[in-house]
């Protein structure tokens, strides 16, 4: 364990980094999830992209994931949408 101020306070914060960065991965997985299940089952999933590049973009910009993982994953989503509505 830390004898240190600085170190305890330091295992706090990133703590604190930790539950927070997992919260909006969470969220990313689930907007995710909500495109490809909407895709699926013929519901509306343009509109289930939109709200998922702005969780994903907002992520990214937080720094919970990296810029290039983001663009990935949107350009990911919005390629298989494209396919099925051909």
């Amino acid at each position: 364990m830390a004898n240190h101020k600085s170190a305890i306070k330091r295992i706090a914060q990133s703590e604190k980094k930790r539950l927070r960065n997992r919260i909006v991965k969470t969220r990313v997985k689930n907007a995710v999830k909500k495109v490809t299940t909407a895709a699926k089952t013929g519901e509306d999933p343009a509109g289930q992209l939109i709200a998922a590049q702005s969780l994903i973009d907002k992520a990214a910009k937080k720094g919970v994931i990296h810029k290039r993982t983001a663009a990935r994953k949107i350009s990911r989503l919005a390629s298989g949408i494209n396919r099925m509505a051909e």
